[in-house]
Formats: C-alpha cells, sequence, structure tokens
C-alpha cells in the first residue's frame, strides 16, 4: 500500500519541481513511511510513498518499461498479478522485479487503456508515457483506493489525498460552499465534486487521460445484475464458500505478516475463520467501557473458540473526542460517520503488530445485509392493493400526529423506492437544511444526485435497487473512505475480500430471494459461513460499529465543547446559530435524538477549522 502524487509542470524548472512534488509526497508519508522516490522531467513531475508489502526489496517505485518511455506510479494490490505476468511474459515482455506494481507499466504497454478490465485487485495508478507525453489513470471498480485530481487554470495536479495538494504552489485552496447542502443530508459530498473547488474524485470503475491540457474520463466496467434462477440456495451458498476462500487467499498474498479485523458481526468472523484455515492469524478488535456499545465479549469468544490470538482496547469517552480533530483531518472531507474513530483506534493498535489486515467491508452492500433491504417486501402488499391516492391521504393525515407504531409504514408506503430510500433516511431533509443553513440554500433536492442510478438499475426488484444505489454512493463515499484513511493514517494496508471482482460476479447472480425476507438478511452468505463459523455467530443479527456517542454527547464535558464549536465565529459563518444549539440542548435534555445531526455538524467544523483556519 502506497501513496502517489503529481502534477503537470507549467515551467520546466526541474530543481523546483523536484523540491514541489517530494513536498507534496512528504504530506503523505503516513500512506508510505518505508520509502520514497521521484520522477521529473521537462513535462511531468510524479512522487511516491511506499509501504513494503510485496517485494521488499525491488518493489520500489516509480517502475519503467523496458526503455523506460513509460513511468509508472501505483497504489494499491494486484492480486491476479502472477497469471498477467506470465502472460505478458510469454508476449516478450521483460520483468525485473517481483512486484505486482510492474504487471501494470508492462500491461498497458501490451493492452493500452483496456488494462484496467483485466485487473483483479484494489488500485489506483498513473502511467507517463514519455513519447506521447499522455498521462493515463484508473480507479478500482469498488473504489476502495482513492484519487483525486485538481483542474484550474491549465494546472493539473493528481494525488492519492487532498491534503497533499496543500503543499504545491499551483493549488488554489478554496472552499466549495454550494457543496455543503449535500454534505449536510448525505454525509458526504455525492458527487464527483468535493468540498475543495476545481478538486474531484476519479470515479470508482473508471480511466482518464490527460493530454495536451485536455482531461477524458471514461468508465471501463458497468456494474450490472445477472440472476441465475436456476440454482438452489444450497448450491449458492456452495459457491459462495468456494469463491470467498479464494478470495481470502489472493487477499493474504504478501510478504509480511496478515492480520485480521474482529466484531461480533458475520462478515469479520468469517474471514478470520477463512484466514486461520492456512495460516496463524493476529486479530484486533476494539469496544468500549460502556459494555452495551462494546462488541469485545463476541470477538474475543469467537477468537478462542477459532483458536486464534486476539487484541482488544477499549476505547475511552475523552480518547474518542481527542481524536476527532485528527481523524477528520485524515479524511480530507469531513466525514461524520461516529464509526470512523473507532476504527482509527482499531488500526493503531493493529498497525503495532502487523502491516496488513483483512476486513469484512462491502459485504452487507452485496450480499443484502442491512434490515432496510427488508422494507419493499412489507411495503409490497400494501403498495399493489392499495390505491395511491388513498395511501397517499393516509399518508398525510398521520405526518403531523405525534410517533406512533405504523406511522412510518404509512408515511413511506406511499412513497415510490425512489423517494422513501436513499440512504434510509437523510441525515438533514431539504426543508431541515433550509433551517440549519445560514445562507441561502439554492441547491437542489437531494434525490437529484441519486436519480441517475435508480435509473441505471430501472426494472429489477427493489431490493436489488437498494443494494445497487448503496453501492453506488453509500459503500465508495463512506465506508470505503474511512477504511482506506484510517488505515493509512496508521500506515495499515487494510484489504477487503468481499469486494473482490470474483464475489462480486456472485453476488450479481444470486436471486433476491436467497439475500434477504422479511425476517433474514444475508441468508446465502450466513448459510455459507454456517459452513465454517458457529451459528451464534453466522446468525448474529447487523448493528454496525457502534458507539457510546448518543450517551457521551449528555456529558457536562463533552456537551460544552460540542457547544463551544457550535457558538465559534466558524459556525456563525454558516450555520444558524440558534438552531444548531437547539439540536444540542434539546438532545441532552432527552426531548429528541440529534446524534447524527450534531455530530454532522461538529465534525464539519473541526474539518474546516483544520483546513482554512489554521492550515495556511
Amino acid at each position: 500500500m502506497c501513496g502517489f502524487v503529481g502534477f503537470i509542470n507549467d515551467i520546466a524548472d526541474i530543481e523546483k519541481n523536484n523540491a514541489e512534488v517530494k513536498a507534496m509526497a512528504d504530506r503523505i508519508i503516513h500512506r508510505g513511511p518505508d520509502m520514497d522516490d521521484i520522477y521529473v522531467d521537462e513535462n511531468v513531475s510524479l512522487g511516491f510513498r511506499r509501504l513494503s508489502i510485496i517485494d521488499l526489496e525491488g518493489g520500489s517505485q516509480p517502475i519503467y518499461n523496458e526503455d523506460r518511455t513509460l513511468v509508472l506510479v501505483f497504489n494499491g494490490e494486484i492480486y491476479n498479478y502472477k497469471e498477467i505476468r506470465k502472460e505478458l511474459v510469454e508476449k516478450g515482455h521483460k520483468f525485473y522485479t517481483d512486484t505486482d506494481s510492474e504487471v501494470l507499466v508492462h500491461g498497458y504497454e501490451e493492452y493500452g487503456a483496456d488494462l484496467p478490465k483485466k485487473l483483479r485487485g484494489m488500485f489506483a495508478f498513473v502511467i507517463w508515457d514519455k513519447t506521447k507525453k499522455k498521462l493515463f489513470g484508473a480507479r478500482d471498480i469498488f473504489g476502495i483506493k482513492p484519487f483525486f485530481y485538481y483542474i484550474k487554470d491549465g494546472n493539473f495536479l493528481f494525488a492519492s489525498e487532498i491534503k497533499a495538494f496543500l503543499s504545491n504552489p499551483r493549488f488554489d485552496k478554496e472552499f466549495n460552499e454550494d457543496r455543503l447542502p449535500e454534505y449536510l443530508s448525505f454525509e458526504y459530498v455525492p458527487s464527483r465534486e468535493t468540498l475543495f473547488k476545481h478538486v474531484y474524485k476519479l470515479a470508482p470503475a473508471s480511466c482518464f487521460t490527460y493530454e495536451n491540457g485536455n482531461f477524458r474520463e471514461m468508465k471501463y466496467y458497468n456494474m450490472r445484475y445477472h440472476v441465475d434462477e436456476s440454482k438452489t440456495l444450497d448450491e449458492w451458498q456452495d459457491i459462495i464458500s468456494e469463491t470467498f476462500r479464494d478470495s481470502c487467499a489472493v487477499h493474504s498474498i504478501a510478504d509480511v505478516e496478515v492480520g485480521g479485523f474482529l466484531s461480533s458481526g458475520v462478515d469479520s468472523s468469517y474471514a478470520v475463520k477463512e484466514m486461520s484455515l492456512r495460516n496463524d492469524v493476529k486479530t484486533f478488535s476494539v469496544g468500549y467501557e460502556e459494555e452495551k456499545y462494546s462488541e469485545l465479549k463476541y470477538a474475543q469468544d469467537f477468537a478462542k473458540t477459532i483458536g486464534v490470538e486476539n487484541y482488544a482496547k477499549k476505547i475511552s469517552a475523552d480518547e474518542f473526542f481527542d481524536a476527532a480533530p485528527l481523524v477528520q483531518y485524515h479524511m480530507d472531507e469531513p466525514l461524520p460517520n461516529p464509526s470512523a474513530i473507532s476504527l482509527y483506534f482499531l488500526a493503531k493498535m493493529a498497525s503495532e503488530h502487523v502491516k496488513v489486515v483483512l476486513s469484512g467491508e462491502g459485504a452487507d452492500e452485496l450480499f443484502g445485509g442491512y434490515h432496510y433491504y427488508m422494507d419493499p417486501l412489507y411495503f409490497e402488499k400494501y403498495q399493489t392493493e392499495v390505491p395511491y391516492i388513498l395511501r397517499k391521504g393516509l399518508a398525510d393525515a398521520v405526518k403531523p400526529l405525534p410517533f406512533f407504531h405504523g406511522k412510518r409504514f404509512l408515511t413511506r408506503g406511499a412513497m415510490p423506492l425512489e423517494e422513501y430510500y436513499i440512504r434510509n433516511n437523510y441525515n438533514f431533509t431539504f426543508d431541515e437544511r433550509k433551517l440549519v443553513m445560514k445562507f441561502g440554500c439554492g441547491a437542489p433536492d437531494p434525490a437529484v444526485f441519486t436519480a441517475p442510478y435508480f435509473g441505471e438499475c430501472k426494472g429489477l426488484d427493489d431490493v436489488t435497487r437498494m443494494q445497487y444505489v448503496d453501492m453506488q454512493t453509500w459503500l465508495c463515499q463512506d465506508i470505503l473512505v474511512k477504511a482506506d484513511r484510517m488505515s493509512m493514517a496508521n500506515s495499515l494496508e487494510l484489504r477487503v475480500p468481499f469486494l473482490d471482482r470474483e464475489m462480486l460476479n456472485v453476488a450479481l447472480s444470486i436471486p433476491a430471494k436467497y439475500r434477504v425476507s422479511k425476517t433474514k438478511a444475508k441468508i446465502a452468505l450466513r448459510g455459507a459461513a454456517l459452513k465454517q463459523v458457529p451459528e451464534k455467530v453466522a446468525s448474529m443479527p447487523k448493528t454496525g460499529f457502534l458507539t457510546p456517542l448518543n450517551d457521551w454527547l449528555k456529558r457536562d464535558k463533552f456537551y460544552g465543547e460540542v457547544k463551544d464549536e457550535f457558538n465559534s465565529s466558524e459556525a456563525d459563518e454558516f450555520f444558524n446559530i440558534e438552531y444548531i444549539n437547539k439540536l444540542l440542548d434539546d438532545h441532552r435534555e432527552g426531548k429528541a435524538k440529534n446524534m447524527k445531526r450534531i455530530w454532522s455538524v461538529y465534525s464539519f467544523l473541526l474539518w474546516y477549522r483544520r483546513y482554512f483556519i489554521e492550515e495556511k
């Protein structure tokens, strides 16, 4: 795992460009503390930081082809590199390292822009063609590895993390205020834009070229369901078992020790069990002193049952709040998911023992693990048998009423899927954004950003459509962002064996009835896991990465810390001070459960202070 940076030169000053690209690379030293190197010619400057995992001695970057006309910088792992290498050697290519990185530069020689289609792995990379004076780059199909670029006034910069741009004088740092409303609704910016003006994300499953000042982005893979109704549930469970075993095996390839994150859930437990069949495995778990939020006992009991070593840590409230500013810095953009801080401490502990860990991200999105995927099954009869006009009338009638059992069903049952499901619930709705924001909210309704994804899967059942939209939004914009940033902040490589090209192919084939029912989620996956883990673990309900933040915000100390931020000059610049303070006070007094909204505003303020006040 590594990090890279680069830019198109605006002046042919080798010494100056050397210094600037090195400064950019040093800004993200946490992504690769083992070594660094740069490449600079009259047209381009490339920088690299390495965390040595495969070919510890020979895998340094930049990497070149035989005649050194192609130059590569790369972040990630290619799990099928041995097969690709064999094919390339047979075609006459000569390799001078044993690293997976080198297959990319020779692969580009051979396959050109079709190279990403052949790759099984997590990756972001750039190749500079010295002869054509052209950049080519790509990002993996899930968006596991990050890729950012900056375009303004003829300047083109790129990097694994936005913060690297701060060290380049070509970068004009500006806050992208127009995207703040979307952040408040989604907890991230749901488009290619970021909260920095002129900084963009390369989309997952995309590649690009930059030539003669022109940037062109292209999709090289489109996710499409191809459901196979001919197989039984038992057959699907066997297919999952076989495919996941292979995925865990290739994801464990390394020249360093590989460990595993372990919670109480089936996903991480299943991965750890598969790893333990081949090697001794160190596992890592975090929890809290507040036992009702802690998964430590379940994780430790499972580790003991299967005979693997487990390291555990209890996170205190003080540690959690003290880490919050640093976590938001490492995120590049504010990401208020409280589990990110838990993940930070988990990665920090693991990095003291191993360089690589496997984790369970992605299983819920691919195999139907969230409880709200059951909603369409409950709404189906109501929506088909009760006329829309009647459902609409009932929804309008109950909306102003206090909460009662069934209110949610009546209000949501009157809406089509595109309306009632977007990350299940907005953090701040369209109307609430007008109340929380100080300046005028001319941004579009959040549904505008998810409508294209619903359109892409039109005609599929509602459960499948929910999963598809989650994979295009929530998974790559939240889950994988915090996984990458929190692991890399601690110089730890995190691998996700569920998010594998072969696992995806299986997931896109399984009928919805084997993914979700009215009473069960991840049906086929849990059945496959049951072949390896105890029934208690395989049937463990989905809990998420719980934190006691809801309770901590009511304590005087932490209430006071948040209160100070809510009354700061930065808060007054963007938010209705009276409104956000009422959110905090109502939460403390038990009048409302506002934890998510409070933490969203607070996280933004911590992030904004670091990047636009403290960072000059």
